[in-house]
């Protein structure tokens, strides 16, 4: 990505603007180390809904590790999605970074969730992509902090 370390961070922890990149998504943040409604240190909680209107479910996740610009761990702790997930921001120059993101995720709805999970997973790796490709256009704006 041609962005520096420091903004594409500063991008990805823009909590409330996340949805402008992710696909469907409206985040938010509170709790200990909140700066205005950014989430910025172990304990604070953040909150997605990924849906259309009111049908939809919400992610609540606890930040366990913030190494700025570097990482940010969180738990997930809602009803439908659990696990942990990292992202990682890797400098790669001065210029240049590398934006990872992984979750290790326990599907929702049992034997249920697993037998859909390959119909479901074509939809999910295509909604990621897309936002992946709009995250890269949202951190190389000159209006994102």
């Amino acid at each position: 990505m041609p962005t520096s370390a420091e903004r594409v961070f500063a991008a990805l922890v823009d909590w409330d603007h996340q949805g402008q990149w992710m696909l469907g998504t409206r985040v938010w943040a509170t709790g200990p180390g909140i700066t205005g409604d950014l989430g910025r240190n172990n304990g604070a909680k953040v909150s997605a809904f990924t849906g259309i209107g009111r049908v939809g479910f919400l992610d609540t996740m606890v930040i366990t590790n913030w190494d700025e610009p570097h990482r940010v761990d969180v738990a997930h702790t809602g009803r439908v999605v659990r696990g942990t997930g990292t992202m990682l921001v890797e400098a790669l120059d001065t210029d240049h970074s590398r934006f990872i993101w992984s979750e290790d995720l326990h599907l929702p709805l049992g034997a249920l969730g697993r037998l859909g999970w390959p119909l479901v997973s074509p939809f999910f790796a295509i909604g990621i992509k897309s936002s992946l490709k709009r995250f890269a256009q949202f951190a190389a704006r000159p209006d994102t902090p």
